[in-house]
């Protein structure tokens, strides 16, 4: 009986998670269509392997000459 018990619980937790999956992975697709990207983030680069490359380098070029903010003392 306790077993009988067991099973049914676990089928009602596995589709609790499943229609939470199913909901969570329907929202999130529409969004991310339509959105546009958040404020911060980099485009990705375009273009031949050779000039994505060179994006790349003159973003991390670009970085590595920005201030460290220093910590107050």
């Amino acid at each position: 009986m306790r077993a009988v018990f067991g099973i049914l619980s676990l089928l009602v937790v596995v589709a609790i998670v499943g229609i939470l999956a199913k909901k969570q992975l329907g929202a999130a697709t529409p969004a991310a269509a339509t959105s546009p990207a958040p404020e911060g983030t980099v485009a990705p680069p375009a273009g031949t392997p050779a000039q994505q490359v060179q994006q790349v380098r003159q973003a991390i070029d670009a970085t590595m000459q920005q201030a460290r903010p220093m910590p107050e003392e």
